[in-house]
């Protein structure tokens, strides 16, 4: 597991107030594309494209299967690297990893598993993107019932308003199928973001709207769109979902 490890603050003299970022969600499925491949030289190909300076991945390789996936990505792309607990079951990986251009300050883990169904968390990290504050970005990959899904939205929700002093971005694979569901309905509510988001699955013919990037304050994002090349839409079954925000 590749985890940055805590630097010490830095001067916040002569540091800009605002920073542009790039930033992404994806469901990578285990670095299977939809040919069935195990490709993870294509996520590679796809992350290049993006060149997005933040990125939260789901359904990423397990160290069980893939035990240098995540090294691998690191050392291709110049990223820092953040890992969740990272498992297989039923020979599929499950698992999130978080990316990143600037030093990753601090790494925590929210336990997001519901009763007897599968381990589900989130990555809560502290990045110093040069600006006074830090960002925090919390990256996720929730379950897929919708009791579920309600009490892991509870539970982050709890988490940023337990700590929040700084601007925060929150990424990931909702698994939300409901347009209007109660998830959705809360997260829209807290970070009171404008821009609806594009479907992002499945990769070849989008219907639904999965993948969610939130940022409060309110009014940081720019822009919201999938990235749908041709690398990208067989590298996955699920489309990167990309914003261009002002922190």
């Amino acid at each position: 597991m590749a985890v940055e490890a805590p630097v010490a603050a830095k001067s916040t003299r002569h540091r800009a107030t605002t920073r542009a970022l790039t930033v992404a969600t994806w469901n990578i499925h285990g670095a299977i594309g939809v040919d069935r491949r195990y490709a993870p030289a294509r996520v590679v190909g796809v992350l290049r494209e993006i060149d997005a300076d933040i990125v939260a991945l789901q359904e990423v390789a397990s160290e069980q299967a893939h035990e240098n996936f995540l090294r691998d990505l690191e050392r291709e792309t110049g990223f820092h690297v953040a890992a969740g607990l990272l498992r297989q079951r039923r020979g599929e990986d499950f698992g999130n990893a978080l990316l990143s251009r600037y030093p990753v300050q601090s790494v925590e883990h929210l336990d997001l598993t519901v009763d007897h169904y599968e381990p589900r968390g989130a990555i809560d990290v502290c990045i110093d993107i040069g600006i006074v504050s830090p960002l925090r970005v919390i990256a996720t990959h929730l379950g897929l019932r919708p009791g579920e899904r309600r009490e892991q939205v509870r539970r982050i929700i709890a988490a940023v308003e337990r700590d929040s002093p700084h601007p925060t971005l929150l990424m990931g694979d909702l698994n939300e199928w409901f347009l209007w569901g109660r998830p959705l309905r809360w997260l829209h509510a807290h970070f009171n973001e404008i821009p609806p988001a594009p479907p992002t699955f499945p990769a070849r013919r989008p219907v639904f709207a999965l993948d969610r990037i939130w940022v409060s304050p309110t009014g940081c994002v720019q822009r919201l769109v999938r990235h749908s090349s041709s690398l990208a839409r067989v590298a996955s079954d699920h489309l990167p979902l990309v914003a261009d925000i002002v922190i």
